[in-house]
């Protein structure tokens, strides 16, 4: 029982010393997925902040295109990429404590 409880202070040393190099590493990086057939692709950062959004010209000209369609592929596009996003967290989180699972720690503030 005490070997799990020295584990577990080794780790959360760890995590400490590390979580702001994961943090920022995490922040600058940017993940892009598409909707719609590459009909709109958007681009997220680590902290899921929409760093862009590209429309494909031919979206635009599309006569059977409406507001709500192109709203639900932004919607698509963007969720999908903050999916991604939030997998490496989760993979950069599990990596940082060796898979132990500790409640209550994120990885991003």
């Amino acid at each position: 029982m005490f070997g799990d409880l020295g584990k577990i202070m080794k780790i959360a040393g760890q995590v400490k010393r590390k979580m702001p190099e994961m943090q920022a590493k995490l922040a600058a990086a940017q993940y892009t997925a598409a909707s719609g057939g590459d009909a709109v692709v958007a681009t997220v950062n680590g902290k899921m902040a929409v760093m862009d959004i590209t429309i494909a010209p031919a979206v635009l000209s599309d006569d059977q295109m409406d507001a709500e369609m192109l709203g639900d592929l932004v919607k698509s596009a963007v969720a999908a990429a903050q999916a991604q996003a939030s997998e490496a967290a989760a993979e950069a989180m599990k990596q940082l404590t060796g898979g132990m699972e500790i409640p209550g720690l994120l990885p991003l503030e």
